[in-house]
């Protein structure tokens, strides 16, 4: 029998666990670091690929529930973008979107908000979502890229201004649990060859570096509420 290495992160503790099971032992997970830790702020530091970083932490939110991660991000993204938003009736005449307003009858053409409550949204939904409201959003399926080309278009994006890259990926394949997720990068260090990945589930996960390849094989898993078609990421930008 041989054993598999599960690992949890909580909250910038890890625990190791060992499963036992049948097959032959899966390639260890880099630990992530957490940007909460001295470590994880001196990746921060040093990357030179950090453009998003600023304009995304200055619109960094919370998922107002289980199923809004995607909601969350896309707020987030538009936002950091500059796009033009709606007004906030409680905030007067300021404008912004919220997770609230980011949905309207042309969102709900697209994922009824029965289903994206629901179920949350795939993929692709998000880039059609997200080009609802004007922007561009290219998808990149993980079948169809590579580590390599990930790491490469990523870290590009993350690295000039006014791009944003959005990434669908299993939780389990990183140590964290259940279930499919989306999250904006905000960030890559070339040195140690991990991305910050700003966690809208922000009650559950501080924002984490992981490594490029455990990231690419996070994305790499079916989605069964796209018919199965792997995750990936979507690199957002102004226009074509």
């Amino acid at each position: 029998m041989g054993q598999a290495l599960a690992v949890w992160f909580r909250t910038g503790v890890l625990v190791l666990v060992l499963t036992v099971g049948s097959a032959q032992a899966e390639t260890p997970l880099t630990p992530p670091i957490s940007l909460l830790s001295d470590e994880g702020e001196q990746l921060l530091m040093q990357s030179t690929a950090r453009r998003a970083w600023g304009p995304l932490s200055a619109q960094f939110v919370t998922q107002k529930n289980l199923s809004y991660c995607g909601v969350a991000t896309l707020v987030m993204v538009l936002n950091a973008m500059g796009v033009a938003a709606p007004p906030v009736p409680e905030l007067e005449t300021y404008r912004t979107f919220t997770q609230d307003n980011v949905l309207d009858a042309r969102t709900a053409a697209v994922l009824s908000p029965q289903v994206l409550l629901k179920e949350g949204m795939t993929l692709d939904q998000f880039a059609a979502l997200a080009e609802v409201h004007g922007v561009f959003a290219q998808v990149h399926h993980a079948d169809a890229s590579s580590v390599e080309q990930f790491r490469r278009v990523a870290s590009a994006a993350v690295a000039r201004s006014g791009r944003h890259v959005v990434v669908n990926y299993a939780r389990v394949e990183l140590g964290q649990g259940k279930g499919g997720h989306i999250s904006p990068l905000a960030a890559y260090d070339e040195q140690s060859d991990r991305f910050l990945i700003l966690d809208v589930a922000r009650y559950r996960y501080p924002p984490v570096w992981v490594s490029t390849a455990d990231l690419f094989a996070a994305m790499d898993t079916p989605d069964a509420g796209n018919g199965g078609r792997r995750r990936g990421f979507v690199v957002v930008r102004p226009e074509r």
